[in-house]
């Protein structure tokens, strides 16, 4: 290899040129070959976070990841998972790790779309908060480790769960953060490293919790935005030890903040209700912006050197979607009569879906609408490239759309996934069913597509 990388370089450069006796240079030719090597969007058997390693929802083209599926076509194995959550999968290598909260009694099921009424007390039944390691092969049970075990302390939606929060994992311990509980921390064989308490709070109309925590280097954060004190915490990976805590202003939000690693810096981008803010890794503000709707649920994302930030509660007239520029500081919000300044690429000041976080594949920015609608943008400039268009036969959406091998994919919460050509035209290609309720957002590993449904964890792959 480094023969015919010298054969058609070298005479292409004049021998006084430096670059001419680098390239003559062994040494620094293996250096450029295990960078090319190792460059790869990331790898392809990790799914350790909400959304995968860059919180993206998409993932590399694999032949075996499958573009249909049902209950028994394309099944590699499908296990029931006990009790109730509503958290993702997520992957390490050869283990697949999950949280579930089983009741004494049976719960309420919940009813699927939008609308108001869905707030209930405090059951009064004993709960067991749990976490599981799965083989990825086989699906067997590695370890279960309970958490915590007792009455709930606060009430929830109906079509919340006690487990929203999905955990995260950096090969060396699994970090689990139930909102109600604490954060507990287990090795890769399920032996509890250290714990964290959290003192339950009032959420929004009783609503409960989902956002997930993440890690960066030596950091997990987690954002508690809630009725009576919001904060911004940062404890110690190895430890558990609290490194800094940030008071907020806002109230309950549920969107999982978002690590955004630049050129020049690395910030912690949470959205928020009055206003989105940036912190460093130390907690220091870097830039605030308003104009967001009433509640916040989607989780933020970086590509083409942007930040995107998104904000769509049906019920508000300020459904906006924000491209920013890197290097904001202090307040970057946007004038009435603003659609963009130095910090702000573009705005769509009525596109942002409510639940769903949007995607970005290729050039191209999708908004997955919870009443079963797709849109798509120019990435960059914020262009229409096709304004909403119905997903047939299905109306109700939460779970975050994912991309893989040129197909957007959308999973309804009747557990129907309606697969998408990629691009500037709206093409539905296929509509596959699981034939139950769906509402976490899938993983990708090893070839392979992990849903979770209301009791089992499917994975799918092309056979």
């Amino acid at each position: 290899m480094i023969h015919l990388i010298m054969r058609i370089w070298t005479p292409l450069l004049k021998k006084e040129h430096l670059l001419y006796s680098c390239l003559r240079s062994p040494c620094f030719i293996l250096q450029i070959l295990l960078a090319l090597s190792s460059f790869r969007a990331f790898p392809t058997d990790i799914w350790p976070q909400f959304r995968g390693p860059k919180a993206s929802g998409a993932t590399e083209n694999d032949p075996r990841l499958p573009s249909t599926w049902s209950p028994t076509e394309n099944v590699v194995w499908s296990t029931e998972i006990p009790g109730m959550a509503w958290s993702s999968p997520i992957v390490w290598k050869d283990k697949i790790f999950l949280t579930t909260v089983i009741s004494e009694e049976d719960t309420e099921e919940p009813t699927k779309g939008l609308y108001f009424g869905g707030e209930r007390k405090a059951v009064g039944s004993s709960h067991e908060w749990r976490t599981m390691c799965l083989d990825f092969e086989t699906a067997r049970i590695l370890w279960e480790k309970t958490a915590h075990q007792g009455l709930p302390y606060q009430p929830k939606h109906v079509k919340n769960t006690y487990a929203s929060e999905t955990p995260t994992t950096d090969g060396e311990r699994v970090y689990v953060y139930l909102g109600q509980i604490g954060v507990f921390a287990y090795d890769m064989e399920g032996h509890l490293q250290w714990t964290h308490p959290i003192t339950p709070v009032r959420m929004r109309a009783h609503w409960g919790t989902a956002s997930s925590p993440v890690l960066w280097q030596d950091k997990l954060f987690l954002v508690n935005d809630n009725e009576e004190q919001s904060y911004l915490l940062a404890l110690d990976k190895a430890t558990g030890r609290v490194l800094w805590k940030v008071d907020r202003e806002e109230k309950s939000n549920w969107s999982t903040p978002f690590v955004w690693h630049g050129e020049n810096r690395t910030e912690i981008v949470i959205p928020g209700t009055g206003r989105n803010r940036s912190y460093d890794l130390e907690g220091n503000l870097l830039w605030e912006l308003t104009g967001s709707s009433a509640i916040t649920v989607p989780t933020p994302l970086s590509a083409h050197g942007l930040l995107y930030l998104s904000s769509g509660y049906v019920a508000d007239k300020r459904r906006p979607i924000f491209a920013i520029k890197p290097g904001a500081q202090g307040d970057i919000s946007l004038t009435p009569k603003q659609t963009s300044h130095p910090f702000i690429a573009w705005v769509q000041p009525q596109a942002a879906p409510y639940n769903p976080s949007i995607l970005v594949y290729g050039d191209y920015l999708y908004v997955l609408l919870d009443r079963g609608y797709i849109a798509c943008y120019d990435a960059k400039t914020g262009e229409v490239i096709y304004d909403i268009q119905k997903l047939s036969g299905s109306k109700e959406f939460t779970a975050s759309p994912w991309a893989y091998n040129g197909m957007i994919f959308c999973l309804s919460e009747e557990g129907k996934t309606h697969v998408l050509r990629a691009g500037p035209v709206f093409e539905t290609l296929h509509t596959n069913s699981l034939e139950e309720m769906c509402m976490a957002c899938p993983a990708m590993a090893h070839g392979s597509l992990l849903i979770r449904t209301e009791k089992r964890l499917y994975r799918l792959q092309s056979r």
